[in-house]
């Protein structure tokens, strides 16, 4: 290194020292914080009250499935107006799935996925001191935190939330004067999401920069973990698929308060013949599911990278084909632009249109596979631990591969349209996305716990978690799928209209039951989580043996990650039960040079450090045989 370069990094480090002994109020710290590990906090409990929300929200339309004659008293205390009688209103019910439906994709899988994990680890990962640009991360976090608030808020109006189901379609949600729903709920649903989408915006972009170009020294792209692939290529999805539903969003807003038409045409409303012309509501679905397609990877992108960290970890062995889990994940970021439509095929689209949609919604099935498959040979006879986190990176293998098998009949455009808006496809959808996304985001919680609070949660606690989140989802989500391929429509408030909906009363029972219990099982969680927070068990620096950067950092957190010097990385993160080692983890940041005994060829390929090394050792070795 030259002098000014010395110079210069002593200067750099001196500055953080430095800004770590800032005095550094309450508010500073814990409020409006730029540190971006204080941020992974605040938008982790943030996800967490929201996920409660949401649950709650789910269990009061359950109960209304399970029960629809019955009278439930209780329910009129808590809702008033809308459970007079003690039961609750065909209205409210239509707002309750809207809003347990946006809370969930949006305020609870988007951020406490991407939100809380990158932030956390993407500095910690790369060797940086934090993000790109600290002001705007703790910008996007404010922005988050207003618009869940406002989200929230639309319970407390007195039309009540918005009613046009998480889609948001047209002419519910472009008509103010449609339904109680559509009110200034619907005015509120839509200033929520923009606030949101802005925030997304925000963060990703930031994530974006850092990975690009806050790498330590000998960081390489190839030299990345997973999880920070994953997040990477989740942000670059963001930043071009989020615009485009605020541009949808901006002409609904037009079509309810400025008498356009750019969604509405030959509406009557109320025995009155409305002036617009010209407008289509399948329009709105195009922008919808541009996003909101991509928004599916969105979700469970950074659930696998997670995962993959967590396997490889906790099977100490290498990560099976790491190339190649790359290679997919850039193969399912590209091919999910493409198959928007397939959310459209009973729209009247052209065939041929159709065919294209479909062909491409299968295609993507194989980048997904890859990644299955590899997991499976990751976890194939490895030394296998157990944790809470191994249980839940499993748990969302499992739930990958049953509810990806769903999808590929609902990618055949002959199978969809008999099997479209029914429970069939609520089955698919919630354990693909829901139940994998929500146990990949549990998995890194419990891993990652230590990190972020210095100490550990209860394993017993965690073991009793698992296994009645794991139980109760499947119960939940597996009856739907022989509802829906019995005709059973979703979003019914009650099925006691028609004989064969009837036959189904049971099954809604039984499924309600089973979320009742498994949304109880989150009670051992949040006392977990909460009471470990302050009085866990202290962890030590590196409680898992990985070998990534993030754990070569003090356990008590300083602004700025490392006290000294950032650490310079020489090999990738996966390292594990490498033969002629004598532990069963080589952290990244350990040269070539201190593991001689276990160095490879297939190591010194490309890393030219490493040959150096590599031929100095080849010439002492033959000089010492001489």
């Amino acid at each position: 290194m030259s002098s000014t370069a010395k110079h210069t990094t002593l200067e750099l480090h001196g500055h953080h020292d430095d800004h770590g002994h800032h005095k550094e109020t309450f508010i500073t710290k814990y409020i409006f914080s730029q540190d971006h590990k204080m941020i992974a906090k605040q938008f982790l409990v943030t996800g967490i009250v929201m996920a409660v929300i949401g649950m709650v929200l789910s269990i009061l339309f359950r109960i209304q499935l399970g029960w629809p004659e019955k009278s439930f008293p209780i329910l009129e205390a808590f809702l008033g107006k809308w459970a007079e009688g003690g039961r609750i209103k065909p209205e409210f019910y239509l707002a309750l799935v809207t809003i347990h439906g946006t809370i969930m994709v949006f305020f609870v899988l988007t951020t406490g996925l991407s939100g809380t994990f990158s932030n956390l680890l993407i500095p910690l990962q790369l060797g940086a001191r934090d993000m790109a640009s600290p002001f705007l991360n703790m910008l996007s976090y404010w922005l988050f935190f207003i618009s869940s608030l406002i989200m929230v808020g639309a319970f407390f109006v007195e039309s009540g939330p918005a009613s046009a189901g998480w889609t948001i379609y047209p002419p519910l949600s472009a008509l103010p004067t449609a339904i109680s729903g559509s009110g200034l709920g619907m005015t509120l649903w839509l200033i929520s999401m923009v606030l949101f989408i802005a925030s997304s915006l925000i963060g990703s972009l930031n994530y974006i920069s850092t990975v690009l170009n806050m790498r330590t020294k000998g960081m390489d792209m190839w030299k990345m973990p997973l999880t920070i692939w994953a997040f990477f290529l989740t942000a670059v999805l963001g930043v071009l698929s989020f615009p485009v539903l605020v541009a949808g969003v901006v002409l609904l807003i037009f079509d309810r308060s400025f008498g356009t038409s750019f969604y509405l045409s030959d509406i009557v409303l109320q025995g009155q013949v409305l002036p617009n012309e010209g407008g289509s509501p399948i329009l709105f679905q195009h922008l919808f599911w541009f996003l909101g397609h991509p928004e599916v990877y969105i979700i469970i992108m950074p659930a696998l990278g997670i995962t993959s960290e967590v396997i490889a970890t906790n099977s100490r062995k290498p990560i099976f084909g790491y190339h190649a889990m790359v290679y997919s994940l850039i193969g399912i970021a590209i091919l999910s632009f493409i198959v928007w439509g397939h959310h459209m095929f009973v729209t009247g689209m052209n065939p041929f249109l159709g065919g294209v949609f479909m062909i491409t919604t299968l295609i993507i099935a194989v980048p997904s596979a890859v990644k299955t498959f590899n997991y499976l040979a990751t976890l194939w006879r490895g030394n296998l631990r157990f944790t809470p986190a191994m249980l839940f990176g499993i748990g969302l293998v499992s739930f990958f591969i049953s509810g990806g098998l769903t999808g590929v009949f609902l990618g055949n455009a002959a199978l969809d349209i008999p099997l479209h808006d029914t429970y069939f496809v609520v089955a698919h959808f919630h354990l693909v996305m829901g139940s994998a996304a929500i146990f990949g985001m549990l998995c890194g919680v419990y891993h990652w716990f230590p990190k972020m609070f210095g100490r550990m949660m209860d394993d017993k606690l965690g073991y009793l978690h698992f296994w009645v989140t794991f139980i109760g989802a499947y119960l939940v989500f597996f009856p739907m799928h022989f509802m829906g391929l019995d005709g059973v429509p979703r979003r019914y408030y009650a099925f006691t209209e028609f004989a064969f909906m009837k036959e189904w009363l049971t099954v809604n029972k039984f499924i309600s039951w089973a979320a009742i219990i498994a949304a109880l099982g989150q009670v051992a969680f949040l006392y977990n989580f909460f009471h470990s927070m302050f009085f866990g068990k202290k962890a030590v620096q590196n409680p898992w043996g990985s070998n990534t950067m993030e754990w070569t950092t003090p356990v008590e957190h300083l602004h700025g990650n490392w006290p000294g010097e950032i650490p310079t990385v020489y090999r990738w993160p996966y390292d594990y039960s490498k033969p002629g080692h004598h532990e069963d983890f080589i952290p990244q940041t350990v040269p070539f040079s201190e593991t001689m005994s276990s160095n490879l060829p297939h190591d010194f390929e490309g890393n030219v450090e490493a040959e150096r090394i590599q031929q100095e050792w080849v010439k002492t070795h033959q000089a010492e045989k001489v």
